[in-house]
């Protein structure tokens, strides 16, 4: 991956290509009476289904509008009224209870279709330490097709970079809450260079200028105006946008309650409204007397009046603009075009090699800051010299060498656990965006994911080992060091997928921690350090234990059974019958090392599939 390095560094500025001017088919999305329907549990006895009552609640009530190539689309309305809902199902993002008609071209949503859609999320889901360029050139790189060459693809990428105005920040890292980089704007821009990559006929954005000022805003809308000229259909839910911007609209849908109060010109709208007696008073922005008349206000009405004023505006939608609507659609041509009808795409865009490949290169870049930060590299040689100074050459005393065993199994137990637990609650965004959108097979996501974090999960306990090993007075031999270490390595890596199986079955970070802390204090406490003499109806908990095989496996390491000690004066006794040893023992070596593996493994197959049930991909090449 050096070679890209270079190539998105020292790449020269290039002429943006005509394939991102003007789009490769066009599409007409046409939608009729769309309805969609949750239901909801109501009530029972502490929350349980029980006596509860199924209560069913309809997000979208027939909405209906055809949007042709060129133009720009944008729903109004207020929080709650059913925008997103049905950019989503619009999009072919949306499951459930779903009603109506939607077709592409006249056809339903297919997979020629999805490989010809983008769709940009509210929220910016983007890595705060890549740079631009970076984040873009990866994108291609998983989702552009093999049929380009990687230095196509990277040419891809800058000609995005070039058509969005990003070429002054392109070396900039994006940033993040507590991280600065580029502006709101550009972050905005980042997530529409991402879908344009694939040069998409239809472009669907859910408040593409939330959050940003006045001028940001009009940027990007303009640039969303200026791909809606190259022959796109441009769909985009909007909260409240300025005059200007409204302007720029070639049609509006304005929905209140997931009711249609208006679909049509945003240029007619005013005048629209103006024929069924209801007239803005004073100069104001449009969009606000457009969201005013959805809460069901009017110049001149009460706050009881506002039920009523929704009544007429919807009776007046039925009766004045829903037939025109229709007739509309049943005279707009649906031919669809040959390049959208006969091209074939395989199932992934790139193989599994390459997706393992970019993901893991990409998982580095993002995460070394994370993974080798000054406080993790610190608390770690920190708590090390602390502890070879607490049991300073404690070779003489067997119960001290003992307890130092047990806390490398427990203090490493809770390290490797923890860092693993907020992997995937913490990605769980990123993760559904880039399998949505078929970007990787989540087998290659989860391979790069967990090898990537294997330098720092093995580089610290690494460290660890040899800092403490000589200050306690472990036996000296290369052989017994080797060996301590490689039994530290093997639980270390079992934790980890411990921590990664809690994290993907809970996505709940602080329910992942607490439970993750029970169980380690359980498997701590089940071990055979702290209770010698366990109960028989509860003995069974240290077959399950990590600490367990882990403590026993690191006493091995260290102890045999017919070496002694002094244990006394004069006098010597067998290591074997030491009391701390003799309940956990000395033998059965094998049964440990492969109770480990076999946790190894399992671990990580748990994570895996309680994945399997996140983002599934819904489009692909």
């Amino acid at each position: 991956m050096s070679d890209m390095e270079v190539q998105i560094t020292d790449s020269q500025e290039p002429e943006v290509p005509a394939i991102f001017k003007k789009a490769d088919c066009t599409v007409t999305l046409k939608f009729e009476d769309v309805v969609f329907r949750i239901k909801k549990q109501k009530g029972g006895f502490l929350g349980t289904r029980k006596n509860s009552i199924t209560e069913e609640r309809m997000i979208l009530k027939g909405v209906t509008g055809v949007v042709s190539p060129g133009e720009m689309l944008a729903m109004l309305g207020p929080s709650g009224s059913g925008k997103t809902t049905l950019l989503t199902a619009l999009g072919g993002r949306l499951g459930g209870h779903l009603g109506g008609t939607i077709t592409y071209n006249g056809e339903p949503f297919s997979n020629s279709m999805k490989r010809n859609t983008g769709f940009v999320t509210q929220d910016d889901v983007l890595y705060p330490h890549l740079t631009v360029i970076e984040t873009l050139v990866f994108t291609a790189l998983l989702r552009l097709p093999n049929s380009l060459s990687r230095e196509e693809k990277v040419m891809h990428a800058e000609a995005v970079i070039t058509q969005l105005g990003l070429t002054c920040c392109k070396n900039s890292i994006i940033g993040g809450p507590l991280l600065r980089g580029v502006s709101g704007g550009e972050r905005k821009r980042v997530s529409i260079g991402q879908e344009m990559l694939i040069n998409p006929s239809l472009l669907f954005l859910d408040e593409p200028t939330s959050g940003l000022d006045s001028t940001t805003a009009q940027q990007i809308v303009s640039t969303l105006w200026e791909l809606a000229e190259g022959g796109r259909t441009v769909v985009m839910t909007i909260h409240q946008p300025s005059s200007r911007l409204y302007y720029m609209f070639h049609k509006v849908l304005l929905l209140s309650e997931g009711n249609p109060l208006y679909f049509g010109n945003g240029v007619e709208a005013l005048d629209y409204f103006s024929s069924i007696g209801y007239t803005n008073s004073v100069a104001m922005n449009p969009s606000d007397f457009l969201l005013d008349l959805a809460n069901g206000v009017s110049s001149d009405n009460s706050e009881e009046d506002k039920l009523a004023v929704k009544q007429d505006l919807i009776s007046a939608y039925k009766s004045k603009l829903a037939d025109k609507l229709k007739a509309e659609l049943n005279e707009t041509s649906n031919q669809l075009s040959d390049g959208t009808r006969h091209k074939q795409f395989g199932r992934w865009c790139t193989t599994w090699g390459q997706q393992f490949s970019v993901l893991l290169h990409r998982g580095l870049k993002e995460r070394r800051h994370e993974s080798f930060s000054g406080m993790k590299i610190g608390q770690v040689l920190v708590v090390a010299f602390l502890s070879g100074l607490l049991w300073w050459q404690s070779s003489d005393h067997l119960q001290d060498q003992i307890g130092l065993l047990f806390f490398y199994s427990g203090f490493w137990g809770f390290f490797s656990l923890f860092q693993a637990i907020f992997t995937f609650p913490q990605e769980r965004m990123m993760l559904t965006k880039e399998r949505s959108s078929g970007m990787y097979r989540l087998s290659s996501y989860f391979m790069a994911r967990s090898v990537g974090d294997l330098p720092m999960e093995l580089v610290l306990p690494t460290i660890f080992v040899i800092i403490t090993y000589w200050m306690g007075g472990l036996k000296s031999t290369l052989w017994n060091f080797l060996e301590t270490l490689s039994v530290l390595l093997l639980s270390v890596m079992v934790t980890q997928g411990m921590g990664l199986a809690i994290g993907a079955l809970v996505m709940n970070l602080k329910s992942a921690t607490t439970l993750g802390s029970v169980i380690v204090l359980t498997f701590l406490l089940a071990s055979g350090y702290y209770v010698q003499h366990v109960p028989a109806f509860i003995a069974w908990i240290k077959f399950i234990s990590v600490s367990h095989y882990t403590y026993k496996l690191l006493l091995e390491s260290q102890f045999k059974t017919k070496e002694t000690y002094r244990c006394g004066t004069n006098t010597t006794c067998l290591i074997g019958d030491f009391p701390a040893i003799k309940m956990v023992g000395l033998d059965q070596t094998a049964i440990s090392i492969v109770s480990l593996f076999l946790m190894l493994i399992g671990y990580r197959v748990i994570a895996y599939i309680s994945l399997m049930r996140i983002g599934v991909p819904r489009w692909r090449c």
